[in-house]
């Protein structure tokens, strides 16, 4: 049933991206390939028990659109860009898909704070942090997929961030990994980020 959902949501990118340019043109025929199995990856690192959570700069719904058709968990999609938006929005109604969208910058967007952030090719992971700990629970964890340069944005973060921080490598791309975040707390900081 869900994949059958996923395939829908594939064809929906496919139809919207030529009008506003939810993927790249050379990704159009690889869709499944590139974006849905991408995000699909991330389900096995998604902590027991989470039933929210919030996706960042959510654009054309990869991962947090995908992850709650799967999963079931109540996802806050993210998204300044108001095209995307509205796509986002019309797709959680055809799909019957558990999302809210908030169609604002991730700075000024009112959150509850939630055990799970996700963002995908959003930010290099030292900003992508100061973006997601407003948006954390304390003792929420944040899954990022990050390309080859992983270990070099890990150290950068480090200079600013204190973090847990776990390696995951992709089954799709040699590459790639999934970054699981805990623990986050701004250097000079004395705790953890908490709402």
């Amino acid at each position: 049933m869900s994949e059958e959902r996923l395939r829908q949501f594939a064809g929906l990118v496919a139809k919207w991206s030529p009008k506003i340019n939810l993927v790249s043109k050379g990704d159009l025929a690889h869709i499944w390939e590139r974006h849905v199995r991408d995000s699909l990856e991330l389900v096995a690192h998604i902590p027991a028990g989470v039933t929210r959570a919030t996706d960042l700069g959510s654009g054309a719904g990869f991962p947090g659109m995908v992850l709650a058709v799967v999963t079931g968990i109540e996802f806050t999609l993210i998204e300044s860009d108001t095209r995307k938006a509205a796509f986002l929005m019309e797709a959680a109604r055809i799909l019957a898909a558990p999302v809210k969208v908030l169609n604002t910058r991730i700075e000024a967007a009112k959150t509850r704070p939630a055990p799970l952030v996700t963002a995908r090719a959003l930010a290099p992971l030292d900003k992508l942090l100061g973006l997601a700990a407003p948006h954390l629970a304390e003792n929420g964890v944040c899954l990022f997929p990050k390309g080859r340069g992983a270990e070099v944005e890990l150290t950068a973060a480090r200079a600013v961030w204190h973090m847990e921080a776990e390696r995951f490598a992709s089954a799709l791309d040699a590459d790639a990994c999934i970054l699981k975040v805990s623990q986050i707390r701004h250097v000079g900081t004395s705790k953890a980020a908490a709402p």
